[in-house]
Formats: structure tokens, C-alpha cells, sequence
């Protein structure tokens, strides 16, 4: 749940089921009290007509915790000074780097540095797209050493270089 409107579908949905005392943040919903397995079975119906999933797997739950907190990283911490990835994401979801690098790495194949480089060039497509933001105004919102960095990653990830990227962007070749 990234969005208020999501958290209010929730709450909605819940409330539809007699479910009136809850808290409900960023990818979790807290109750107080028991649900009956049919009730968690309308409720994930209906998540899943939303595009919303239940997940009970308490793996999928942390890897969940980790998106939530990259994507904190990436989209809204811009502004404050570079925090340090791994005590970032472990304050988030109180739980070791160790542990969860190894979980993350498990179940999704990846590194939690890889995703998160990831997630900071999909960010730079974004801007690319949609801003006027030069490349060093990127490299520095996105806390990359230098354009170069910046670049050489976006190369790697794409195969391109950003000013072509935005090119073949601007003539509609490319999709954000």
C-alpha cells in the first residue's frame, strides 16, 4: 500500500466485513482481534479484484518491508543527506542486514544493493521523462559519486547512455 487512496480501500473493504477496529500503514494491516478464515478469503478476493495481494508468507512479508523501504530510499529521501543502504533498510524493518540480504537474495534472485541501483535508474527514467533536471541535479538527488557513476550504471542497466535514452524517449521510441 504506497498510497493513501490504497489504505482507504482497506479500511473500506474491512469495514464491509464487520472489521472496524484495525490500523492500517505503508504494506500493513494490524488487527485487533481474530479473523475467521472465510472473512481473510473475501478480503483477499477482494484485494485481488484491486490489484492488491494478501501476503502471509512471512518471507514475502519482509521482502515486502524491503521494496517498501527501498522505494523510501529512492522516491522520497532524495532531498536528505545519502543514508547508509544497509542501516536504512534494517532500522525499517528491525530486523538485521544480514538476515535480510540473504532473504532477499533467496527469494528474489538478486542482490538488495542490485535492486536498489535498479530502482535509482528506473527513478532516473522517470526524471528523464518527466523533468528538465540535469544530469548532475540527478546524480546528486539520487546520491550517485558523480554523472559519471550515474551514466556508466544507466549504460550497464539500459545499454544506453542517458541523453540517448532521453532522446529516443522524446522521439516515442522508448517507454519510462
Amino acid at each position: 500500500m504506497e498510497s493513501s487512496r490504497c489504505k482507504t480501500f482497506v479500511r473500506n473493504e474491512m469495514n464491509k466485513l464487520g472489521i472496524h477496529d484495525m490500523t492500517v500503514e505503508l504494506g500493513k494491516i494490524e488487527i485487533m482481534g481474530e479473523l475467521s478464515e472465510k472473512k481473510l478469503q473475501m478480503f483477499d478476493a477482494a484485494l485481488r479484484n484491486a490489484g492488491l495481494e494478501l501476503i502471509r508468507d512471512k518471507k514475502m512479508q519482509h521482502i515486502e518491508k524491503i521494496k517498501a523501504a527501498i522505494y523510501e530510499l529512492v522516491y522520497l529521501e532524495d532531498d536528505l543527506p545519502k543514508p547508509n543502504n544497509s542501516d536504512y533498510i534494517s532500522k525499517k524493518v528491525s530486523l538485521s542486514y544480514t538476515y535480510i540480504n540473504t532473504v532477499f537474495s533467496e527469494m528474489l534472485g538478486t542482490t538488495i544493493e542490485k535492486y536498489i541501483i535498479e530502482q535509482r535508474i528506473e527513478r532516473v527514467k522517470e526524471l528523464l521523462a518527466y523533468t528538465e533536471l540535469s544530469l548532475t541535479d540527478m546524480a546528486f538527488k539520487l546520491h550517485f559519486s558523480s554523472v559519471a557513476h550515474l551514466s556508466s550504471q544507466f549504460k550497464k542497466l539500459t545499454g544506453v547512455n542517458p541523453s540517448f535514452y532521453q532522446k529516443l524517449r522524446n522521439r516515442g521510441k522508448v517507454k519510462p
